[in-house]
C-alpha cells in the first residue's frame, strides 16, 4: 500500500479530491462576496483561472493522502481520529503559510480573514483526510472468513 499509484492510494486520492472540490465549491460560492470579495475585491478576477486551481486541488490532495492518510495504513491500529487529526494540521499549516504571510505582508489584509480561512482549511483538510481514510483503509479480515486449513 506504499505507493503512490497503489489502489488504496488511488481512492483515497479521488475521495479527498471529490470532498475538497464539493465543499470548497460550497464554501466558496456561499462567502466569496460576504467575506473574500470586501477585502480582495480589487485583486480578484473576473473568472478564476481554472488551470491555476486544477493544480491547486490535484497537488493538494495528493498532499492530504500522502502525509495524513498514506502513514495509518502501516500502524497497526490506526484510528480515523488520529488521520483527522493529522489531516487538520497540514490544513493549518497549508493555509497559515498563505494566509499568514499575506498578514505579514500585505497592507490592509484584516486578521478576520486570517482567522477565517485558517478556520475554514483546518476543518476541510481533516474532512478530506477523513473521507480518504474511510475510502481506503485497510479492512479487517471477516470472522466469517476461514484462518487457515480446515481440520
Amino acid at each position: 500500500m506504499s505507493t503512490a499509484f497503489s489502489a488504496p492510494a488511488l481512492k483515497a486520492f479521488g475521495a479527498a479530491l471529490l470532498t475538497m472540490l464539493s465543499l470548497d465549491a460550497i464554501w466558496l460560492t456561499t462567502m466569496l462576496e460576504p467575506v473574500y470579495r470586501p477585502v480582495l475585491g480589487a485583486w480578484m478576477r473576473p473568472q478564476p483561472d481554472l488551470g491555476a486551481a486544477l493544480a491547486f486541488y490535484l497537488l493538494y490532495n495528493a498532499g492530504v493522502v500522502a502525509l495524513a492518510v498514506a502513514p495509518a495504513w502501516t500502524q497497526p491500529g490506526a484510528r480515523l481520529g488520529s488521520v483527522a487529526a493529522r489531516g487538520a494540521a497540514l490544513g493549518l499549516i497549508a493555509y497559515g503559510t498563505y494566509d499568514l504571510t499575506n498578514q505579514a505582508t500585505l497592507q490592509g489584509w484584516p486578521w478576520s480573514l486570517t482567522l477565517i480561512d485558517l478556520a475554514w482549511g483546518t476543518t476541510l483538510t481533516a474532512l478530506c483526510a477523513t473521507t480518504a481514510w474511510l475510502a481506503s483503509r485497510p479492512r479487517a479480515a471477516s470472522p466469517l472468513t476461514p484462518k487457515g486449513p480446515q481440520a
